[in-house]
């Protein structure tokens, strides 16, 4: 305890009054938040510990998410969460020795991408690799150094993936060009778009290279302003039948909308699903549920510049926006910082994370790690997506060969996942390890562009609170 701390709990066991002097600045500006002079503050002075109470507890109220809703968590897409954090550190080590001339590297420069890897000392990361012996093999040299590359196995898995992601390269380029179509300027920054990289199946090369192998959807363009030192992707053809939404397409059961099609007024539900702990919540809000299914709102390629922020209709175009952009995606989830870097291109809220949180029967912010991830709660079936893009499957083989020990054998999927003996190496998220280009030198780092400083901390106090407005 300090000896201001213990000088402010005498004062209170006392009942003597503090000066306001005493109290620091950091905690309450009296004067500020009173606007105290004269006896009024003479007031203050003589009941100031209940004052300091009262200022210290409205201070403290806003706690973070994970605190707040841990019984509204839905413990199959936790576990998906989880996969996902263990399979992005295995993926970014496949890319670091992927962009290596003989696909191997010694630990000593593997070292520059602990960062990347979320792998804080001391731990070490050979003992990291060492517990996935079939898919990383160690050996020292003839001067002692250790060296790590792939086994057999894991190359192949990695050519398995290029093949997969080549095969799919048309249907990549439509979701580029389709999230440009929604864009305001019809232009989206490619730092940005490296965000999805992953998430979309876009190759390695996608900045140098892929994105010009598609001259009639898009093409890179330099800046338009002078401090502005990004490229740009840019749209070069408008296709009407790309402008339809996925859930359309579903409703409608076509694999696009014809050449003549225009985005308009929409006035389809979204597809709803609720966990069995939400039955109070769903009762109490049923009305107001149902009410914006059925208010209709504007199509996510339709122009949004007139809509005002805040009103019930630019709300629920933000839904679509948001629920196309996951249906794009081939795990149907993303980390939600990487959809608050598109709020001005897409047209969206400001407090995105509360519209997340408000529609939990579309979306499921899952709270783990550093960073959070948003679901699409129509595409999975307890922790398994519904439809498997080829790509999925193929990770969740490699993640079948990451080798782990339980420290129990009774153990929820869950806390297996939690548990793995790596000395808690993958308990810390790192989502900063895509790969990036520069003047056609592959190099890991992290993305450029301010992450929100806040987005792990919501305004919010629960769902119920997000229903009442």
């Amino acid at each position: 305890m300090t000896v201001s701390h213990r000088r402010f709990q005498e004062g209170r066991k006392s009942e003597s009054p503090l000066p306001l002097s005493f109290f620091p600045s950091a905690y309450c500006n009296f004067d500020a938040m009173f606007n105290l002079t004269g006896k009024h503050r003479c007031f203050a002075e003589r009941n100031s510990s209940i004052i300091f109470s009262q200022c210290h507890r409205s201070m403290t109220t806003s706690k973070r998410v994970q605190d707040r809703s841990k019984k509204k968590r839905v413990h199959d897409l936790e576990i998906v969460t989880e996969k996902h954090k263990i399979l992005s550190k295995i993926l970014l080590l496949f890319e670091v020795l992927k962009k290596e001339p003989q696909r191997v590297i010694s630990i000593r420069e593997l070292d520059r991408y602990r960062t990347q890897i979320n792998l804080p000392k001391p731990h070490k990361i050979s003992g990291f690799l060492r517990k996935s012996p079939k898919l990383f093999e160690l050996y020292k040299d003839h001067r002692g150094v250790l060296w790590v590359g792939m086994t057999k196995e894991a190359e192949g898995l990695v050519e398995e993936e290029e093949v997969i992601i080549e095969k799919h390269s048309d249907k990549a380029a439509e979701v580029v060009t389709r999230m440009l179509m929604m864009s305001v300027d019809k232009r989206l920054a490619l730092d940005k778009i490296v965000h999805f990289r992953r998430d979309l199946g876009l190759p390695m090369d996608f900045r140098n290279h892929w994105v010009r192998r598609f001259p009639d959807h898009f093409r890179v363009v330099k800046p338009y302003k002078p401090y502005d030192e990004s490229e740009y992707l840019e749209l070069v053809n408008w296709r009407s039948s790309w402008a339809m939404t996925e859930l359309e397409r579903k409703a409608l059961a076509v694999m696009q909308a014809p050449d003549d099609h225009v985005a308009g007024v929409l006035s389809l539900s979204f597809p709803m699903k609720f966990p069995p702990n939400y039955k109070q919540v769903l009762s109490r809000y049923k009305g107001k549920i149902e009410g914006f299914q059925k208010r209709e709102y504007l199509s996510p390629y339709a122009d949004a510049r007139e809509l005002k922020a805040g009103t019930l209709e630019f709300n629920k175009r933000a839904v679509a926006v948001m629920h196309e952009l996951l249906s794009f995606t081939i795990g149907k989830r993303l980390v939600t910082d990487y959809l608050t870097h598109f709020r001005k291109e897409f047209v969206m809220p400001q407090k995105l994370m509360r519209l997340l949180l408000k529609h939990f029967g579309i979306f499921y912010v899952s709270e783990r790690g550093k960073r959070f991830h948003v679901f699409l709660n129509s595409a999975y079936e307890d922790s398994e997506l519904i439809e498997k893009h080829p790509l999925i499957v193929w990770r969740e083989k490699v993640l079948s060969l990451v080798g782990y020990r339980k420290k129990k054998d009774t153990m929820d999927p869950l806390t297996d996942l939690k548990e793995l003996e790596y000395n808690d190496t993958f308990e810390s998220e790192s989502e900063d390890e895509s790969v990036q280009v520069d003047n056609n030198k592959q190099t890991i780092g992290s993305l450029e562009g301010d992450f929100p400083e806040n987005e792990s901390e919501m305004e919010i106090d629960e769902v119920c609170s997000a229903y009442r407005e």
